[in-house]
């Protein structure tokens, strides 16, 4: 990272709109994070993530609530893309889909590891079928009341892959598993965010789970998700020292 910073030269390139979840579970009287180590073929290989990737053109829910553009700080269609983003990397990377009957609106569907749930998330990973086709078909509805918005942090300007990415975070549906399934990581894991301390992280996860410090159970997570400053983003520079040394600064909005 110091290394490209120091040659850097001209324009950045274009930032790309993503999204992560940071999938919380209870554990005794305190909770764990799901975490998956990358492949070391992917693109930061080796190191600790939550599910999460781009936004893709297909990713525009219609039923999910109106005020996500004032909680993101984009446009409404932007921030239903980015919500929309959230769930589908969800269920295609770790098998867990936010969705509930739509005659039943505070439900969430159960079990969804069997072999046809299977197959759809296949045909959604592979791009031959969109979330809300999918929901759709099955007499569902987008639980986006279950995504929290958390923070948001944009790739330094001298990284050749830029993105804009919005972190949120959820709590795991009864009855539904967290699994690695999108054969794009090496290692699937709870943890607990201060075991967390002793795996390679970047800089936007490692933040994200230092958040997670203060507040011990869950319900404490939710209600500081109310506070938080999601629409304003973080952008990590590099701060050259007198002897050439570089350090990584990090501003965290208020």
């Amino acid at each position: 990272m110091v290394r490209r910073a120091r040659e850097f030269r001209g324009d950045p390139a274009p930032t790309r709109p993503a999204a992560t979840v940071v999938l919380l579970r209870p554990e005794g009287e305190t909770f764990q994070v799901y975490v998956l180590k990358r492949a070391a073929s992917m693109v930061f290989g080796g190191l600790y993530a939550f599910p999460g990737g781009g936004v893709d053109p297909s990713d525009r829910p219609d039923t999910i609530r109106t005020d996500w553009a004032e909680h993101l700080g984009v446009p409404d269609e932007r921030a239903r893309a980015i919500v929309g983003a959230a769930a589908r990397e969800l269920f295609e990377e770790a098998g867990i889909l936010l969705a509930g009957p739509v005659e039943q609106p505070d439900r969430t569907v159960a079990d969804v590891s069997t072999e046809d749930w299977e197959a759809d998330r296949a045909h959604l990973a592979a791009r031959r079928l969109t979330m809300t086709e999918l929901l759709e078909r099955r007499g569902l509805r987008l639980r986006d009341d279950l995504l929290l918005p958390w923070a948001r942090w944009i790739t330094p300007e001298f990284e050749p892959k830029r993105f804009d990415t919005w972190f949120f975070v959820a709590l795991l549906p009864e009855g539904q598993t967290a699994r690695d399934v999108s054969g794009e990581s090496e290692v699937a894991a709870w943890v607990s965010p201060k075991a967390a301390e002793e795996l390679a992280m970047l800089p936007p996860t490692r933040s994200t789970v230092n958040s997670l410090y203060p507040y011990r159970k869950i319900a404490d997570v939710i209600a500081a998700s109310s506070r938080r400053n999601a629409a304003s983003p973080v952008t990590p520079r590099v701060e050259w020292n007198a002897d050439g040394s570089a350090v990584l600064h990090v501003a965290l909005p208020s």
